[in-house]
């Protein structure tokens, strides 16, 4: 639970007097080549884009849900997260890339993240706990969108870093080690502190873009399986979206 009072902040997030409400269920892509994948496709089937910072904001032409991003890092991310929940935004489904800790995930993987681990410097600010966890509700309704695709996935925790370039051998052994991190992302951990704090659900699925447990960095990203495979997890939650709204 927070210990941190909402109401003694300087700046508050507002929704402007000219700012439109927005669906209540949506898509969070944090990584820029899906988000500019997604908007485009939302854009040619209709949808209506409207401004959000330095990211962008796609409303379904049928006025269900929205597509934001990109938003990469704890603190953009979380900028973002903050103005699409004055916006109306109650249940969000974070989409990104991880790093693999662990053997048992490689290049391509599907991940749905657990209890995460607090690395990122944001989280601090909205409350203490260091192991935020997502929405149980819309996990299984992860769950449930994945066993109906050809998509196999595989749970386990994530460490969110706002450092990716600091990360030693020893650090992630210990953290797959000691603590069962399955993965590293930059904004899983700090949008759980946040959307527990503001009342919001929030869950996520993580494509593994690299493998990080092996004694060089091997990186798949730039794939061209990979992309594919980016492109169809995208496409299988946009055209899952829309039951989500129904049931909210």
């Amino acid at each position: 639970m927070s210990n941190h009072s909402s109401d003694d902040a300087i700046m508050q997030p507002h929704r402007a007097g000219k700012e439109k409400k927005i669906p209540a269920v949506g898509l969070f892509f944090v990584n820029p080549t899906e988000a500019n994948y997604a908007m485009t496709k939302m854009s040619a089937a209709g949808g209506k884009t409207r401004f959000l910072f330095n990211s962008a904001l796609c409303i379904a032409a049928d006025q269900t849900f929205f597509v934001a991003g990109p938003a990469v890092g704890a603190p953009m991310a979380v900028l973002c997260l903050e103005k699409l929940i004055v916006l109306g935004a109650k249940r969000v489904i974070l989409v990104g890339w991880c790093g693999a800790l662990q053997q048992t995930l490689g290049v391509g993987d599907v991940l749905l993240p657990g209890t995460a681990l607090c690395g990122e410097g944001t989280s601090r600010y909205y409350s203490s706990e260091k192991e935020p966890k997502p929405s149980a509700e819309l996990t299984a309704w992860l769950r449930v969108t994945l066993s109906r695709s050809a998509f196999n996935w595989q749970e386990g925790r994530v460490w969110s870093t706002d450092a990716p370039y600091r990360e030693s051998r020893e650090l992630l052994a210990s953290l797959s080690r000691d603590q069962d991190i399955a993965a590293v992302d930059m904004e899983y951990s700090a949008l759980c502190t946040v959307a527990l704090f503001r009342g919001i659900e929030l869950a996520a699925c993580m494509l593994v873009s690299d493998e990080l447990w092996q004694n060089q960095w091997q990186a798949g990203f730039s794939k061209p399986a990979f992309r594919q495979r980016s492109q169809d997890l995208s496409m299988l939650f946009i055209t899952a979206m829309p039951g989500l709204s129904k049931d909210t």
